[in-house]
């Protein structure tokens, strides 16, 4: 994540920061729950906030206080908990994944207007699956500098993967975006 985060522009950077840093706190409330109900308290807590204008969340979670350029984006990030809690228990169905690449498609969308950046959607769906589901032979297209950082999460090799040419490959990426 900081990888990908690194290659962002100066003034992209922290909602690039606060973007990963909330997906990762969905998934962290989804993998790490000692049971699918806690999961589901953690992500309805996530849900109240994106249902509030960011002038009312609480002080004090600094996620929430990095989120607040996402103000105008709510449903997109409401959207990306619904993604993750479709993942929760045993009863996630086959489209919970197709859910989850749908709902980061749409946080990106929504990075990208809250940076002022122009959207190429399909683009952005086709790095945003394969950044969910890596193992898929998904061709990702080249993005605007803005939105590199999901270029990199999109090419991200496994780790047992990880070597010398990988990173070469994931730095030249970041450079020159192809």
């Amino acid at each position: 994540m900081r990888l990908a985060i690194a290659y962002a522009p100066g003034q992209a950077r922290s909602a690039w920061t606060a973007l990963l840093a909330f997906d990762h706190r969905l998934s962290r409330a989804v993998a790490g729950a000692s049971s699918p109900l806690l999961a589901q308290l953690k992500l309805a807590w996530w849900r109240d906030r994106m249902r509030t204008a960011a002038a009312t969340w609480p002080v004090g979670e600094p996620l929430l206080a990095a989120l607040t350029a996402f103000d105008g984006e709510r449903p997109a990030l409401e959207a990306l908990i619904d993604g993750w809690e479709g993942l929760v228990g045993d009863d996630a169905d086959e489209n919970a994944l197709a859910r989850l690449v749908e709902a980061r498609t749409g946080a990106v969308a929504a990075l990208a207007r809250v940076i002022g950046c122009p959207v190429d959607g399909l683009a952005i769906a086709a790095s945003a699956r394969r950044w969910t589901m890596p193992c898929a032979a998904i061709a990702v297209q080249r993005l605007p500098r803005a939105l590199r950082p999901l270029l990199i999460l999109a090419n991200l090799p496994p780790a047992e993967e990880v070597g010398a040419l990988a990173l070469l490959r994931i730095v030249r990426l970041g450079m020159f975006g192809r």
